[in-house]
């Protein structure tokens, strides 16, 4: 599989000067603020966000100021909504780093969020970058209310395919959408051309939250057994919603019931795991994966063969064979 340094080539220059940017876009006189998002840069991920941006203004056309404010503004309102999600979840852990609540306590880390919450508000009201503003809110907005929708189902655990499209659509996929058509947007194309890419950052969102949830089921090297972590905290993913929908009425009560009751017997968790492998819920999931790849794919071929063209393809085949 290419290198995730290999698809980032067109666009490495344009990175390394983004996280100058970014790092100022950050920057507070209150030094407890400049700890903690120093902090905050130094545990940067693979940075696939900013790498969608600049790949899609280069497919439109030439990356420019307000490309890197675009990538700058969703950086920032994503990493104040990953802020608050470790206090609404609770975790003390984010990529194998303590959370800032885990280091700071909750009252200070959700200050942090909404801090960097006004300073991506700020960035694109003053350089008057209305159209970027109004897809990443648009994306916060549908962010938050797939977080609820996600919170208001998981009571039930009995939830329909279509409702769990709609709540991976709005918590994971609409940031990808949202990279790839402020990226479009920055560099001036119509509005059309901004909702086709909207529309290809969507289909590889989908495809991506797909292959996280098959990651539940794969051997954990440590173990040699599954992860099961998502059953664990009691989320339905595509491949036991399909378990279920294909159960008859005693099967799918034993299934909520381990969710519900057992989610912390290892072995039930591991024999519910092996029922879903059985059935072909792992195929059917992945059958779905590569289909909303292969929609996305289709959306690029529009687009004009050159080399942003071809890191977008290898970033979409990237995002669904990566091993982590």
């Amino acid at each position: 599989m290419v290198s995730l340094n290999d698809i980032k080539a067109p666009i490495s220059g344009h990175i390394e000067i983004f996280e100058g940017k970014f790092r100022d876009s950050m920057k507070s006189s209150v030094p407890l603020l400049d700890t903690i998002t120093r902090y905050i840069i130094k545990r940067k991920g693979k940075q696939m966000r900013p790498m969608f941006v600049f790949l899609s203004a280069g497919l439109n056309g030439t990356v420019n100021e307000s490309t890197f404010r675009a990538a700058s503004l969703i950086e920032l309102l994503h990493t104040a909504t990953l802020v608050h999600d470790d206090v609404v979840d609770d975790s003390n852990l984010r990529r194998g780093f303590f959370s800032i609540n885990a280091l700071w306590k909750n009252k200070i880390a959700v200050l942090v969020g909404d801090y960097l919450l006004s300073q991506g508000l700020l960035l694109a009201l003053e350089q008057d970058e209305f159209k970027l503003l109004k897809i990443v809110s648009s994306a916060v907005r549908e962010m938050s209310e797939g977080e609820l929708l996600q919170i208001e189902k998981a009571r039930k655990l009995d939830i329909q395919e279509s409702v769990y499209f709609e709540i991976i659509r709005k918590k994971t996929a609409t940031l990808i959408a949202s990279c790839c058509g402020c990226g479009a947007a920055s560099v001036g194309v119509s509005e059309e051309l901004v909702q086709s890419m909207w529309s290809f950052g969507e289909h590889v969102g989908i495809a991506f939250q797909i292959k996280d949830d098959l990651f539940d089921y794969e051997h954990n090297n440590a173990t040699g057994k599954p992860n099961g972590t998502d059953i664990r905290d009691q989320k339905m993913t595509l491949p036991l919603i399909y378990l279920l929908n294909n159960s008859d009425f005693m099967e799918k009560r034993w299934i909520i019931n381990t969710v519900k009751s057992h989610h912390n017997d290892a072995e039930k968790v591991s024999k519910l795991i092996e029922k879903v492998v059985e059935r072909g819920g792992i195929a059917y999931a992945r059958e779905k994966m590569i289909e909303y790849r292969q929609k996305s794919l289709e959306i690029l071929m529009s687009f004009p063969d050159n080399e942003y063209r071809k890191s977008l393809e290898q970033l979409v085949l990237f995002t669904t064979e990566r091993n982590a």
